[in-house]
């Protein structure tokens, strides 16, 4: 039965694998977002998806224990990361009440286009510290209303953000400074180059079975060719 499973799965899933393929493409050389960096594409290509597991040390929202896991790579000063973060509410609006899908965050700061964005990643984890896992979604939400993307927020309003949502403004600021969460950052940026992220928001789906990437950055949740829900109504069927 198993095998059967995973039989079955191969179709609707290389169909979806190679539509990402060629709209990543479509979105390099259209720059749909302008957000890229340089990786080895005929490595990644050519093997598996690396990409670190899935811990307790992660920011998610839904189930710990979905059997569809989402991770997203992305960038607070990319404009179309922002118009993704509000379609991933709407995913786990839709599917994480039933425990079926959660959403993994993890950082992918474009240093080159937006500098502030490393910072502002670091400010979300100093949020963690303070706030647990409810702290890090409700200061990340509060950084996307706030900044009006491309490297636009004012840096001095990260204290403020975290001070509006419940948070010590002087532990914070504490934290900010000392930079103790500057090297999660780059590890994360790190796992995001080495499973393939060449923009953002970059996005890999993970099921017991298969490690899905959608390369071509913030795409809708309904509509169109290619959208989230299509995605996982799928995967959902087979999970």
């Amino acid at each position: 039965m198993e095998e059967q499973k995973r039989n079955a799965l191969t179709v609707p899933l290389a169909i979806i694998v190679a539509g990402a393929l060629i709209a990543g493409a479509l979105f390099l050389t259209n720059k749909k977002s302008p957000d890229t960096v340089k990786t080895d594409e005929t490595k990644i290509a050519k093997s598996e998806i690396q990409i670190e597991p899935v811990t307790a040390d992660d920011h998610i929202l839904g189930n710990p224990k979905a059997p569809i896991m989402i991770v997203e790579f992305s960038d607070t000063e990319c404009p179309f990361c922002k118009d993704f973060h509000t379609t991933m509410h709407k995913v786990i609006d839709t599917y994480g009440k039933t425990g079926k899908v959660a959403w993994v965050y993890r950082h992918f700061p474009i240093d080159t286009l937006h500098s502030k964005a490393r910072k502002e990643a670091e400010a979300t984890e100093c949020a963690a510290e303070l706030g647990g896992n409810d702290g890090f979604w409700k200061y990340i939400d509060g950084i996307y209303k706030k900044t009006p993307s491309n490297n636009g927020l004012d840096l001095s309003l990260l204290p403020k953000i975290a001070e509006e949502n419940g948070l010590n403004k002087t532990e914070f600021e504490t934290c900010l400074n000392s930079g103790r969460y500057a090297d999660k950052v780059e590890k994360q940026y790190k796992d995001a180059v080495a499973a393939g992220g060449q923009g953002t928001p970059y996005t890999v789906i993970i099921t017991k079975y298969e490690k899905i990437p959608i390369s071509e950055g913030a795409i809708p949740f309904s509509g169109g060719p290619i959208n989230m829900k299509l995605i996982l109504d799928d995967l959902i069927s087979k999970n």
